[in-house]
């Protein structure tokens, strides 16, 4: 949801909107840039991160339904047409 809303957010920035750790922020990153549901590009000394909001979800029963359909739920915004 925080990087919907700013794409370039530091991870400083991210773990004290949500409440976790730094670390835990990385982590969370990681999982996502792996997954495919998320792509960090570097510009200058800073990432700026682009969600793949077409990417259905994982789970089976879930699978029919986009990332960017569950962010916009959260949201209120209709982000699976971005």
């Amino acid at each position: 949801m925080h990087l919907s809303r700013d794409p370039e957010a530091r991870l400083s920035d991210i773990a004290v909107a949500v409440g976790v750790r730094e670390r835990a922020v990385q982590r969370l990153i990681g999982d996502l840039v792996e997954a495919g549901y998320l792509e960090r590009e570097r510009v200058g000394r800073r990432n700026r991160y682009v969600l793949h909001l077409d990417i259905g979800l994982r789970h089976p029963l879930e699978g029919d339904h986009s990332v960017g359909e569950l962010i916009g739920i959260f949201s209120g915004d209709d982000l699976d047409a971005a």
